[in-house]
């Protein structure tokens, strides 16, 4: 089988289809379950994919005494009978994340010892299922969240910090649970799948709880709440004596090796560089622009028709300037296509298996060989709109956006450069 020039855009689509498909609860969490508890089942869980994760449980279980609560994200919220599911706002938290991280943890504390705790964990928990640490109060909490997504430290460092100024964040819920048995349901959207990552670990112990901080304190700076520091800087005194049962039931090398499957169906070799690329998106753009065009000029590290696969989540440092419109993919497309000068083999697709890149109401999008023509003839200045983080604005006036509505998953960044 034969990709032309004309083909690649379906093709992209579809290999990032499939990639999302993989991490569909409704297709993965029934296989994972535990057994079935001799009293009732307490379902809890925080992320983008709680809800959806949450129908599947109930669609698994018809037969079994289910109650409890999950929160998501605005707009991703789906019916359910028995599992109450709240919705709260990401990537800043809000006072309904706050109320449904009070209900959570009232729901875990009233488990008995013939109850099963079933915790439905994805991306996206941290911000939506938040209870402050005291002192530190609400709007403290706010302002840490604000510096975290503007500082540019890596999601383990966010997520260390995460960890020391919650209650429920580190194994919160763990020790919540008192002993019953608590089983935890994960999709994983870190890089590593590190079960104290994701959703800053509120079922697992916090490794990093005796760490010294002081370098995150830093680099935070002087805007960082004096509550929030004191904190930073004391050991957490969290004591764990529980063995977690922890299940990852989808992660992101799983839908690079479902793409990588449909890719060779199609006729393309496949190379994934792995699950976890992180660094800033637009510096990721002109490497991987740098490979595609070793591809095609030299067949190395794989001849050409080849697509080169990779997740996990890039940094998108904001500084001090006012931003434009963007999320990690679309930056990291506007750094490719302005490293490939318009090359006329390569194609790329770039977006949040989530649907939602950043905070905007797209996925991703696709750069094509007429990218760059396109957006000058839509009056863009690529190279500055890529200075100024204003990459959504250039791929929707060009009309590359993907835009998928919340998908109800979340094993993070999915992205395909093409080599014809």
């Amino acid at each position: 089988m034969t990709v032309s020039d004309h083909d690649a855009p379906a093709l992209l689509r579809r290999l990032f289809d499939v990639a999302v498909a993989a991490a569909d609860p409704a297709e993965v969490l029934a296989r994972h379950l535990p057994d079935k508890p001799k009293g009732r089942c307490i379902v809890v869980g925080a992320g983008k994919s709680a809800a959806a994760m949450a129908r599947a449980v109930e669609a698994a279980w018809p037969d079994v005494d289910l109650s409890g609560v999950v929160v998501t994200r605005y707009g991703h919220a789906v019916p359910t009978e028995r599992i109450t599911v709240r919705e709260a706002a990401h990537p800043v938290p809000d006072a309904a994340g706050v109320a449904a991280a009070r209900e959570i943890l009232t729901a875990v504390a009233s488990a008995g010892s013939d109850d099963l705790v079933l915790a439905l964990i994805s991306g996206g928990g941290s911000a939506l299922m938040t209870l402050p640490r005291e002192p530190l109060t609400f709007d403290d909490l706010i302002a840490v969240n604000r510096l975290l997504l503007r500082s540019g430290l890596t999601i383990e460092d966010m997520n260390r910090v995460r960890r020391r100024l919650d209650r429920l964040k580190g194994g919160g819920l763990l020790r919540a649970a008192n002993g019953a048995r608590l089983v935890t349901l994960s999709i994983s959207d870190v890089p590593g799948d590190d079960p104290a990552a994701i959703a800053s670990g509120p079922t697992v112990p916090d490794p990093s709880a005796k760490d010294d901080l002081s370098h995150l304190v830093e680099r935070l700076g002087p805007s960082l709440p004096e509550a929030a520091r004191a904190l930073l800087l004391a050991p957490s005194d969290a004591q764990h004596d529980a063995t977690p049962d922890f299940r990852l039931i989808a992660a992101p090398q799983m839908s690079l090796e479902a793409a990588a499957k449909a890719a060779r169906a199609a006729g393309v070799t496949p190379l994934i560089l792995g699950d976890a690329l992180e660094g800033e998106a637009r510096e990721l753009g002109i490497v991987m622009a740098g490979i595609a065009r070793a591809v095609a000029a030299h067949g190395t590290p794989l001849p050409a028709p080849a697509v080169l696969l990779s997740g996990g989540e890039t940094t998108v440092t904001i500084g001090d300037t006012e931003p434009g419109r963007g999320g990690r993919n679309t930056e990291f497309l506007l750094g490719l296509a302005c490293a490939l000068q318009g090359h006329p083999r390569i194609h790329a697709l770039a977006g949040d298996t989530d649907g939602i890149d950043g905070t905007e109401d797209a996925a991703g999008a696709m750069v094509s060989p007429d990218t760059l023509r396109r957006a000058r003839e839509a009056g863009c200045d690529p190279r500055r709109m890529l200075a100024a983080h204003d990459s959504y604005s250039l791929f929707d006036r060009i009309g590359a956006l993907i835009r998928t509505g919340p998908t109800l998953t979340n094993v993070n960044d999915f992205r395909a450069v093409l080599v014809l």
